[in-house]
């Protein structure tokens, strides 16, 4: 092609033409935009300092007697974390179990993204991008990294080793806050396709839940040629258009979803505040470390299997240190309200390509108290399905709540696709 100078050679007066030849040619991104380079939790002791004052300084609302999760979170079980926060949670060994693992940085879509990576010394890893949802982060995977990187060393076999990369997502945790309107879930997927592409993984697996599961949709719906296989602890699928495969999702499997759905009506009242308000959300939240805490762990309540429902023990499923872990990555990166955005973001850009049927390999892990569930039926419609397993037990938080269970679905299936 002529260049735009000898194209416009006679439409422009030559003192113009020499101006155009000294203007840039067009931008390409600056070599530290294209690096990867290492990257470590450190958070100033200031931040510190500054949590435990706002600690110690903490206003809680009144709660009426004899109420328990109801109304929201309790608050004789928030005073308990929030003093376990203040006295007792270690940040600075919390630190260090982040970083035994290699992490990186690395700019993609304007975004300085930031990821774990974890390799296994294994010849026949299969790479595993896995991703987490809202109000998670990277630290619902620590306890599972070493055993898909390393089985051997836990008790499991050297043929189900994975490569491990476990991103924080654009505005969450360790990554950059997009700057600009409309980093959707489709959109994330499209950074994580171009982060795995940059690493050097022409080939991978998905893996996630949650805002993982749907951003991994849209990754295979778009890039299914570069896919091993998706699996999925929140398999979504709607109501199949053909009457005869919509019709052979069981008795069972109707009330379940039924029940779900029944239950959730009472649960999306976040999901109200941050696709619509998300900003005015955020004042509150990061400026009161307690306001950050009773945000998140009601969803971690209410979300995890506890028969005993609205008075279940959150202690009997979560160590102090798990919940208090992932909130102090929202409160000390700062990215609470930036984190809520993907809900705003997700109900107002427009799809691209919308989803009609994923045609890569998938597995689905059903957890009975996750918060969407649908017939199997209703899956093989809309998936390429090799794998279905209905657990006995276990919820939204599979990774953190359940790790043996979900490491070996994980394994179970990928053992199809090797």
């Amino acid at each position: 092609m002529k260049s735009l100078q000898a194209q416009l050679h006679f439409a422009f007066p030559l003192h113009i033409l020499a101006l155009l030849a000294l203007m840039p040619g067009p931008a390409m991104p600056a070599e530290n935009e294209m690096a990867i380079v290492p990257f470590q939790v450190e958070i100033p002791q200031q931040d510190l300092d500054d949590l435990q004052d706002r600690l110690a300084n903490t206003r809680l609302p009144d709660q009426i007697p004899n109420t328990s999760w109801e109304y929201g979170t309790e608050r004789g079980y928030l005073e308990e974390l929030l003093l376990y926060w203040q006295h007792e949670f270690d940040w600075r060994a919390q630190e260090a179990r982040l970083n035994q693992f290699d992490q990186f940085k690395t700019e993609i879509d304007g975004v300085e993204m930031h990821f774990i990576h974890q390799r296994s010394s294994a010849p026949d890893a299969i790479p595993l991008l896995i991703v987490h949802g809202w109000p998670g982060s990277v630290s619902e995977f620590l306890d599972i990294i070493p055993p898909l990187t390393d089985p051997a060393e836990h008790g499991g076999n050297v043929e189900d080793s994975f490569h491990i990369i476990a991103p924080s997502l654009p505005g969450f945790g360790f990554s950059g806050i997009p700057a600009a309107r409309g980093f959707s879930p489709e959109r994330i997927a499209h950074v994580l396709a171009a982060l795995m592409e940059r690493i050097g993984y022409e080939s991978y697996a998905i893996a996630g839940g949650d805002w993982g599961a749907i951003i991994n949709r849209h990754l295979a719906n778009h890039y299914p040629d570069r896919l091993i296989g998706l699996h999925s602890n929140m398999i979504l699928a709607p109501p199949p258009a053909d009457e005869e495969q919509r019709d052979r999702a069981t008795e069972e499997e109707l009330a379940l979803t039924s029940a779900r759905a029944a239950y959730m009506q009472n649960e999306t009242g976040y999901q109200q505040i941050q696709g619509t308000k998300p900003q005015t959300l955020g004042y509150g939240l990061t400026d009161s470390p307690a306001g950050t805490a009773a945000w998140i762990v009601e969803k971690f309540h209410g979300w995890t299997d506890m028969p005993q429902g609205a008075d279940g023990d959150l202690d009997e499923h979560f160590p102090k240190d798990d919940l208090l872990t992932n909130i102090s990555i929202y409160w000390f990166t700062g990215t609470i309200t930036s984190s809520t955005r993907i809900y705003y973001e997700n109900r107002n850009t427009p799809v691209e390509k919308p989803i009609e049927y994923i045609d890569v390999p998938t597995g689905a892990a059903i957890f009975p108290a996750e918060i969407y569930l649908a017939p199997r039926a209703w899956v093989e419609a809309a998936y390429d399905l090799c794998h279905w397993t209905v657990m006995p037990r276990g919820g939204h938080f599979a990774a953190l709540e359940q790790p043996e269970l979900y490491l070996n679905d994980l394994r179970e299936f990928f053992r199809l696709l090797r």
